[in-house]
């Protein structure tokens, strides 16, 4: 089962999530999705394969070596692609990267550069999967899919591969943040887990930012202009004197690393009432509460000068994952191994995002985030290199032959000790 052809296919179905949906999944599509895939899981011989009413696909590779001690992990990832873009009728096209402009789409001359991608530079010579211009192409994270589903494939097939029980589940609406509210972690049954949301090859993450969004609103007085002396409180401008008031260096175009932002997402409203949504990330807690604080002050100071009422409302999304997964030491060194024993050199570094598997750590399922390979995701320029894809593919089966292998392994869930 090769798995740029898993990729190819999935793609063709239209899983953008919609945070405006009350129903889980959020969308048609990923329900459709959740059900070809657990038809897809069956075929290949797993076991225990569900789709719950929410969408949610767990499936089960039974351990083939007798043994009772080994822990029992899972590979997750996500059926839904970024509402960002449209990922409806993706059109995605192999190239091989020569180090020239990819023209995308000639008619709207839109084109894949190294001079704003040099990325690219590192796939000279290698085939890579673009889109053609339109859409976003769903690497994040159908190349997680496809990446786990063609590993547990090459196990059935592959019985003197010696391993305990393996778990897997694809779940919606992850970039709406929802993709663990209703995970059940119980029912899933694992030590630890791994996400395979990441970008580039040898990819290995296990910290992120701690994540707020924030909504403000203003009231305002609307009067006729021209009579507005003294009078008019444009709800409008208060909102933009917000934005106008962010540090420059605290925007995301002007950060990287650990640096934390806020990041305006939409704003909203009329002179009579107007208002923004703000994101807030910071890998630092105490920074991050920090940059909570400055907010409300911020807009307390723009509201008082105008002389009128606002309100700020903010909600905690996700937490920095390092505390929990940082001090499992064997989650991470196994994860380098078999990185390793497949020609990659692991690049330990933080998430400048989130992944469910920030917030699963912190529902009792430590979970770092593997790569899958692609890279630019939730955008037209999106790319996947098909070496990456296939790496990400052979990582995860490195994973689970180095459970069998490795001689004392401790349960971080259960607090066991664990040996060959």
């Amino acid at each position: 089962m090769d798995v740029k052809d898993l990729f190819l296919k999935y793609v063709t179905f239209d899983t953008q999530s919609d945070e405006s949906s009350k129903t889980c999944p959020s969308t048609v599509g990923q329900r459709i999705f959740a059900d070809y895939l657990a038809e897809q899981l069956k075929a290949i011989g797993m076991e225990d394969v569900s789709v719950d009413r929410n969408g949610y696909v767990t499936a089960t590779l039974p351990g083939n070596c007798g043994k009772s001690n080994i822990p029992v992990i899972g590979f997750i990832a996500h059926l839904d692609t970024s509402p960002e873009m449209s990922g409806k009728n993706v059109n995605p096209r192999i190239v091989v990267y020569d180090g020239e402009d990819i023209i995308l789409n000639k008619r709207r001359n839109i084109v894949l550069s190294s001079g704003i991608f040099p990325e690219l530079n590192d796939y000279l010579g290698q085939e890579i999967i673009v889109t053609d211009g339109n859409t976003l192409l769903g690497a994040d994270d159908k190349a997680g899919i496809a990446a786990i589903v063609s590993a547990m494939k090459y196990l059935t097939d592959h019985a003197e591969i010696r391993h305990g029980k393996v778990r897997v589940a694809f779940t919606p609406d992850e970039e709406i943040g929802r993709g663990a509210d209703r995970f059940d972690v119980g029912h899933f049954g694992c030590d630890w887990a791994y996400t395979v949301d990441g970008g580039a090859v040898g990819d290995l993450e296990y910290e992120n930012f701690n994540a707020a969004i924030a909504r403000i609103t203003f009231k305002g007085r609307n009067v006729h202009p021209g009579y507005a002396h003294k009078k008019m409180i444009n709800a409008i401008h208060l909102s933009a004197e917000v934005i106008r008031r962010i540090p420059y260096k605290m925007r995301p175009e002007n950060t990287r690393g650990r640096e934390g932002f806020y990041h305006v997402i939409s704003v909203r409203g009329s002179v009579e009432e107007a208002g923004l949504t703000l994101l807030i990330r910071e890998h630092d807690s105490e920074k991050f509460e920090l940059k909570k604080s400055m907010l409300k002050s911020l807009s307390e100071d723009v509201a008082s000068k105008a002389g009128t009422t606002f309100v700020c409302e903010i909600k905690d999304q996700y937490y920095n994952m390092r505390e929990i997964v940082a001090p499992q030491k064997a989650i991470l060194h196994i994860a380098k191994k078999a990185m390793r024993s497949v020609g990659i050199r692991p690049a330990v570094k933080p998430v400048r995002g989130g992944t469910d598997g920030a917030r699963l750590s912190y529902m009792g399922l430590p979970c770092p985030n593997l790569f899958s390979g692609g890279l630019n995701f939730h955008g037209r320029y999106e790319f996947l290199p098909v070496r990456s894809l296939e790496k990400s593919r052979e990582t995860i089966i490195g994973i689970i032959a180095q459970m069998y292998r490795s001689r004392r392994l401790v349960c971080p869930s259960k607090n066991q000790s664990y040996s060959k």
